[in-house]
């Protein structure tokens, strides 16, 4: 049998390398002060020249347009601009379209973010360990990037229509075939079709964050006698907490996208359970109804920095002791 080790070891080990780890840190915030100020001014200037581009590009396509937005969203229309406030806002809060688009993007968002998250972080999860035909099974679930959208939302139609293969199956087992795409079970094709197609993506991500997490920590977390619930909880997820933000937001930014894939398969004015934020916009915008528009772009864009900010809160608590 090996040596236990003392009784508070880890936590003496833990607070070595957090002392270790602020004093590296607080030695490259020195050298890199030290690094700007002594820096040519030919090369400050060379830097800003390389970035114009990019910072131009930024102004122009991104920043002035949100402005131009704002601006819309406070004016009763684009030829008086008569100054209005908040009356667009409570417009479009009124309007029973927006409301239902909000529910159910909210509705799905809610379902769709979390499972793909999850599913993918056990898929990734299972493909660390040794099992058989994993590098098939690897190919399976990142074979959907590869498949244009528009072959995606051809199988989904032939799985999901009417006289469609999974109501085929259904009444061979002697069930009543459902019009998926047109009742109210049309959300739950949707998130399936949302979680086939970004699994994948989400999987490589995390099993290249699983195989950065260093070895020597999950050890020494053995030798303390942790179990595998325990070094997952309290190490990988710790390790993991900047991956699960980036693909919570990246999982959070598609689930708002999926406008695509629903108006494809049902055009744009599909069955309510699928009306989403984006058909209302994409409508709205038809109608050349700028104010209503850039109000509800406004409202959306609060929510997801809402969202956004605490999923950072969040991977804060959890990732704040792993080393830099």
């Amino acid at each position: 049998m090996g040596r236990r080790k003392p009784e508070g070891f880890g936590d003496q080990m833990k607070q070595f390398r957090e002392k270790i780890s602020r004093e590296q840190k607080k030695q490259m915030r020195v050298l890199r002060r030290q690094y700007r100020k002594n820096r040519p001014l030919k090369e400050k200037i060379g830097s800003v020249l390389y970035l114009a581009p990019s910072l131009l590009g930024v102004l122009l396509f991104f920043v002035l347009p949100f402005f131009v937005v704002i601006y819309y969203s406070v004016v009763d229309n684009p030829i008086t601009h008569n100054f209005v406030f908040l009356d667009n806002f409570s417009k479009v809060l009124n309007n029973a379209a927006f409301r239902v688009a909000a529910r159910n993007t909210g509705m799905f968002s809610l379902i769709a973010v979390p499972a793909a998250v999850i599913l993918s972080l056990l898929l990734a999860m299972m493909l660390e360990c040794r099992i058989p035909f994993k590098s098939q099974l690897r190919s399976f679930f990142l074979s959907p990037l590869m498949v244009p959208i528009a072959s995606i939302v051809l199988i989904w139609q032939v799985l999901f229509h009417d006289n469609g293969v999974v109501n085929e199956i259904v009444q061979g087992m002697g069930g009543q075939g459902v019009d998926w795409l047109k009742s109210s079970q049309a959300q739950i094709v949707i998130v399936i079709l949302f979680l086939w197609k970004n699994l994948g993506y989400n999987m490589i991500l995390f099993m290249a964050a699983l195989s950065n997490i260093p070895s020597d920590i999950i050890e020494v977390a053995r030798l303390e006698s942790a179990n595998a619930w325990k070094i997952f909880i309290h190490i990988k997820i710790r390790y993991l907490s900047s991956t699960i933000l980036f693909v919570t937001i990246m999982s959070l930014i598609n689930s708002f996208k999926v406008f695509r894939e629903i108006y494809l398969l049902t055009g744009k004015y599909p069955f309510d359970s699928i009306y989403m934020l984006q058909h209302f916009m994409n409508n709205t915008f038809l109608s050349l109804d700028y104010q209503k528009l850039s109000a509800a772009a406004i409202l959306m864009s609060i929510v997801m920095v809402v969202i956004i900010g605490i999923l950072f809160i969040v991977e804060n608590h959890f990732g704040k002791d792993v080393e830099g």
